[in-house]
């Protein structure tokens, strides 16, 4: 029996999956700790997962990683993630020297996205492009059933194309991304301007402007009218996002993840239909599948043992 183990580093914790021929066969899940004790936690969590399963060292082909920053995949090296304060870290060659298992290291967004295509939402497919709408907006993009990941130096920056030329300031410096109008953060805000422009709306008497999140507006969409208009901004210039994507790689499916996704059909049914007229060419000549994310916080460490599975 063959066995592949994925790392996912997150900023709280690390979570870890084995695969035993293919299917998963155990889970393992530690605190992130200090850069300094990185790659010895690392090698615990790589300890419990064979013990756990009753495997042997011998029998694991090898170990993926996937982390946040920017990553030279091809060296292993963590070239600089500001929320773990490492910079060219050596991860791959102080990990593989402690546990004699050859390993590989990506961006934690190509990890995701390629958990998804391998074992989520994707897995009918051999094309599939993830983009996660969270804090942030991040993903990444599978052609052929392997990761593309272009100079090898970090995930696609999907949430840093613009779509509004001159528009809102985004956390990266320039005006208008994707990230901007799309991430949770930018329908939070959206939500709080509209309660307070609208005081007697539903979504006021129930929330305050500090509780308001960017499920609240979603929530009451069917009867609240300002609510409503925040929920078609936001589907206005998802759609334009992905739309751009759609055009550009002609992916067989757009995987929708992140804590907004978790609004199901009540984002995806109305997404599709913006959607739809402004794919070149109309949807019917390329047709593109639209759909949630289904792995969800299990997608990074899943991605991460396929990496030696592509």
């Amino acid at each position: 029996m063959k066995y592949n183990i994925g790392l996912d580093i997150g900023g709280t914790f690390i979570k870890g999956v084995i695969f035993a021929d293919g299917k998963p066969a155990g889970e393992y899940e530690l605190p992130t700790p200090q850069t300094a004790k990185l790659d010895e936690t690392l090698e615990e969590m790589v300890e419990k997962l064979v013990q756990g399963c009753g495997a042997v060292f011998s029998a694991v082909e090898g170990v993926g990683v996937g982390c946040p920053g920017t990553i030279d995949s091809e060296k292993g090296v963590v070239v600089y993630a500001a929320n773990l304060h490492l910079e060219n870290y050596p991860l791959k060659q102080k990990l593989e020297k402690r546990i004699s298992i050859p390993v590989k290291v990506c961006n934690d967004a190509n990890a995701a996205a390629l958990g998804e295509a391998k074992f989520g939402a994707g897995k009918e497919y051999s094309d599939s492009v993830l983009i996660t709408l969270g804090t942030g907006v991040g993903g990444g993009i599978v052609i052929g059933g392997k990761l593309f990941e272009g100079n090898k130096s970090a995930g696609a920056e999907i949430g840093h194309m613009v779509i509004e030329r001159g528009g809102d300031r985004c956390t990266c410096g320039r005006y208008g991304c994707f990230e901007a109008y799309c991430s949770a953060r930018a329908l939070t805000r959206r939500t709080r301007w509209a309660m307070e422009d609208d005081t007697s709306s539903d979504m006021w008497k129930t929330y305050s402007y500090d509780s308001a999140d960017g499920r609240t507006a979603f929530e009451y969409m069917d009867s609240d009218r300002s609510a409503k208009r925040v929920v078609d901004w936001y589907i206005k210039y998802l759609a334009c996002g992905v739309a751009n994507i759609i055009n550009i790689f002609r992916p067989q499916a757009i995987i929708i993840g992140g804590g907004v996704s978790a609004q199901g059909s009540r984002l995806i049914k109305p997404l599709k239909k913006a959607v739809e007229s402004e794919i070149f060419g109309g949807s019917g000549y390329a047709p593109v599948e639209i759909k949630c994310a289904e792995l969800q916080k299990r997608a990074g460490a899943y991605g991460a043992a396929a990496l030696f599975m592509q």
